[in-house]
């Protein structure tokens, strides 16, 4: 099953080692893996995409806990918004074919970034089956490169991110 944890730090050097690191030693491929600052000054949100079943995420989100730089873990099992951003180069050879593809940018509501000669970079946001059918829709023209950033997630409706700050050690 693929789960999208999302782990609220302390922002500090070798956190995001030591989490990754975590994931490792229990055997898991991180699929993908978004870091980023958060509203809260001094805390980042980590973004892990991982295939396992329940029973052992729930292991490791108890792991995850036990790190003193972790104040929070999500797994977004409930329902959420999830987005990932793609860059993709295709090759754009004859005026044919780029009418084409500028139908495929608009369906997918992608834009264009860099327009060359003979190739053209577009950026796409939306949920992984999004980026996967934009990328597969430009597959025949020549797909020369793909850049993603991996999956973000946060909860629907009135959840918010409520950290519980741990206490300082005395």
């Amino acid at each position: 099953m693929r789960h999208i944890v999302s782990v609220l730090v302390e922002d500090h050097p070798r956190v995001l080692t030591r989490i990754t690191s975590l994931f490792a030693r229990r055997g898991f491929n991180i699929e993908s893996l978004a870091v980023g600052k958060t509203h809260l000054p001094g805390l980042s949100r980590i973004s892990i995409v991982v295939l396992g079943d329940d029973r052992t995420i729930e292991q490791v989100e108890k792991q995850l806990n036990k790190l003193v730089e972790v104040i929070k873990v999500t797994d977004h099992t409930e329902p959420h918004v999830e987005r990932e951003m793609a860059l993709v180069k295709v090759r754009t050879e004859g005026v044919e074919e780029r009418l084409q593809i500028k139908e495929i940018v608009e369906a997918f509501r992608a834009r264009p970034v860099d327009v060359g000669r003979s190739s053209s970079i577009y950026e796409v946001t939306g949920d992984p089956g999004k980026i996967e059918g934009f990328i597969a829709g430009l597959e025949p023209y020549g797909v020369l490169e793909v850049m993603r950033t991996g999956a973000i997630a946060m909860s629907r409706g009135e959840a918010i991110l409520k950290p519980r700050l741990k206490k300082e050690a005395v």
